[in-house]
């Protein structure tokens, strides 16, 4: 027979395990409503034998996005912002860069998901946490269906990039290791929370250029269901 003290305990991790799945499930069918609403409704992509147009990739490891840019066109240059000498292996043959933001401390201390720490998620959660911009250099990389071509016009990419421009911090820029020997991270301004997240950026980052995407895209899914993958 179960003692009423423990009962109550039982009783109580219960309902809380109950209450923190609904929250997931309120959370989750919030996001998929919310990305499902498109921003810049009227947004054609440039044809693929467009010579006006400029590709881009959006990237998603299923959790988090970024933008993958030509390291330079006439609009940008990312060579003097973003040096591969911050990297671990500079490199003449890297072509484009990735670019995304989200949280200092997930972004930092958890270089797999395995890392990723109960409280962490919990304070991200709560209060959330301090921006920052990652990085990556790449050297020609190949379409599939987690790095998905995307056209735009000269001037819808220069948009862009004064979006990105925005998000990068004023003055001296603070620098940190990253994951491997071609990443790097920096203090970037802006605030995490579970509203304003990596993904969110992404796809406010791609409005901002005129791009059709979601309104409000905290997951990854929300962002990529935008962009066709390159086998259709």
């Amino acid at each position: 027979m179960v003692a009423p003290p423990l009962r109550r305990l039982i009783r109580w991790i219960a309902w809380t395990a109950l209450g923190l799945f609904g929250l997931m499930a309120a959370y989750s069918l919030a996001a998929w409503i919310g990305s499902s609403i498109p921003r810049n409704g009227d947004w054609r992509e440039p044809g693929a034998n467009d010579p006006r147009a400029v590709t881009i990739m959006v990237e998603s490891n299923g959790v988090h996005t970024a933008l993958v840019l030509p390291l330079v066109t006439p609009e940008r240059d990312w060579r003097p912002i973003f040096p591969d000498s911050d990297v671990a292996a500079p490199s003449p043959e890297y072509t484009h860069i990735a670019i995304s933001w989200g949280e200092k401390q997930v972004f930092l201390n958890t270089p797999t998901w395995w890392d990723l720490r109960p409280w962490t998620v919990l304070r991200i959660i709560g209060i959330g946490g301090d921006g920052v911009i990652h990085v990556a250099h790449y050297i020609r990389p190949a379409p599939a269906d987690d790095i998905r071509p995307l056209r735009l016009t000269h001037a819808q990419y220069a948009r862009l990039v004064a979006a990105i421009d925005r998000a990068l911090p004023k003055g001296p820029r603070v620098r940190y290791r990253g994951y491997g020997t071609y990443d790097v991270f920096y203090d970037a301004p802006g605030h995490y929370t579970i509203d304003n997240t990596c993904n969110q950026w992404t796809s406010n980052t791609l409005a901002a250029a005129g791009v059709k995407t979601g309104w409000w895209t905290p997951m990854a899914g929300g962002v990529m269901k935008w962009v066709p993958s390159p086998d259709r």
